[in-house]
């Protein structure tokens, strides 16, 4: 008896189960969102830190954890609208969500996207648009004026992210979300453009005094391996969490996120030992960040094949970027932004037409899906990274020039870059020694 109480009790729950909050995925999502946001502030900014010289430490980890909060501020006030609002013109919604939820107007806490919060749903978002600007800011360490930085963040977000982000997963109307583009967790959305973003930079702000004649030693390479750990362990809020639930995707995120970070490293620190008879725990932990960037657009959509092919590749795309790339073109990126995550993103979002399954419980709508046309799917992704790509060009060039009227200045003086910008921009010490 006290059995079939217990049954009765529960059975509306099951009836009106999918009208309801789950709370298992609501825990994964705010799960996810937590990993994701240590990726930022604790990640990424000791990744870059540890490898910038030790009189500008400081000022590249507060370069790193004031994008964060500053981007996050921006989206809840419109990015978010911007990015999956919806507009009241059809022509308009092609491009932008539209304002009518600035400042979150219209969305209640009780509100649901899907089977977990709203709320939840902004916030573990609004984390991507946050780690996007600061991957950007890894390409102009050591001479941008800190205050034309914040203004660039603010304004990027606004005119560059959040329009990206809603022409890839903007839903119905949105530009490459109806054209069928795959992205399963960010990569044009997030490294390509946020690495693209780094290159114009660091073009528009110049090199850094002395580059590259002058050596440039990172400050500790024990802190880069310690972020690359962190941003690895955060990454699977990243592509876990982009299954906005916990299931069985979110399960096959995390093995092919897993496997292509292993083999990209693995395959890096073979080919330093190649090619300069030395293998580096730098470039073990740089393999595993093109790794993780390279299957970040494919990570729900791949077998373990296609991990471990996209995982090589993308590390053999970012080595070859970051070694011999840069040196033949001349620019001065500082710590690889482009090289690491705008190649190994571009190749991920490419690699995922050639090695997505066809599985229809996997697909989101597009030429693979709908006819099993892989090389027009292929071509859509084509489409859909040269979009991105331009967009990020043109729109980083404009907010870029906004930001230095606004500050009047693109650099610290020669004096200051000299002495480091610890002590000239911030008064401090990254290291009291």
């Amino acid at each position: 008896m006290k059995r079939f109480l217990l049954a009765l009790l529960a059975l509306p729950t099951l009836v009106f189960a999918e009208d309801t909050l789950n709370s298992g995925d609501t825990a994964w999502m705010m799960v996810s969102t937590a990993f994701v946001l240590l990726m930022t502030p604790a990640g990424l900014a000791l990744f870059y830190g540890g490898m910038t010289r030790s009189k500008n430490i400081l000022n590249t980890y507060a370069m790193v954890f004031m994008a964060f909060v500053v981007a996050f501020v921006v989206w809840i006030i419109a990015g978010y609208s911007i990015a999956f609002g919806t507009a009241e013109s059809a022509s308009v919604q092609t491009v932008i969500g539209g304002f009518s939820n600035v400042f979150l107007s219209g969305i209640s806490w009780t509100d649901l996207s899907g089977s977990y919060p709203t709320y939840v749903f902004i916030a573990f978002q609004g984390t991507f648009a946050a780690i996007t600007v600061a991957i950007a800011s890894g390409s102009v360490i050591e001479r941008i004026k800190f205050s034309t930085w914040i203004v660039f963040v603010a304004i990027w977000g606004l005119v560059v992210y959040a329009p990206i982000t809603h022409m890839v997963w903007g839903g119905d109307g949105a530009l490459l979300f109806d054209a069928g583009a795959l992205d399963f967790a960010g990569g044009t959305v997030v490294h390509m453009n946020g690495g693209l973003a780094g290159l114009v930079l660091a073009v528009l702000v110049g090199k850094r005094a002395g580059y590259p004649k002058v050596a440039m030693k990172p400050a500790s390479v024990i802190l880069t391996a310690v972020g690359a750990s962190l941003l690895w362990f955060g990454w699977y809020g990243f592509n876990g969490g982009s299954a906005f639930g916990a299931n069985a995707i979110a399960g096959l995120a995390y093995l092919t996120t897993t496997i292509a970070a292993s083999i990209a490293t693995i395959t890096w620190v073979l080919l330093e030992w190649f090619v300069y008879k030395k293998p580096t725990l730098l470039g073990a932990a740089t393999g595993a960040i093109a790794g993780l960037v390279a299957i970040t657009p494919a990570a729900g959509f791949v077998d373990v094949g296609g991990a471990f092919i996209i995982g090589t590749i993308g590390s053999v795309f970012a080595f070859y970027g970051v070694t011999v790339m840069k040196k033949k073109l001349g620019y001065d990126d500082s710590l690889d932004a482009f090289g690491v995550h705008f190649l190994a993103g571009l190749w991920g979002a490419l690699a995922t037409a050639l090695f997505a399954l066809k599985d229809n419980d996997l697909l989101w709508d597009g030429p693979l899906k709908e006819s099993g046309d892989r090389f027009g799917q292929f071509i859509v992704q084509v489409e859909s990274v040269v979009v991105v790509g331009l967009f990020t060009l043109i729109g980083t060039v404009v907010v870029y020039y906004i930001a230095v009227a606004l500050t009047g200045g693109r650099r610290v003086d020669e004096e200051e870059e000299q002495m480091g910008l610890d002590e000239s921009t911030h008064g401090e010490r990254g290291f009291n020694i």
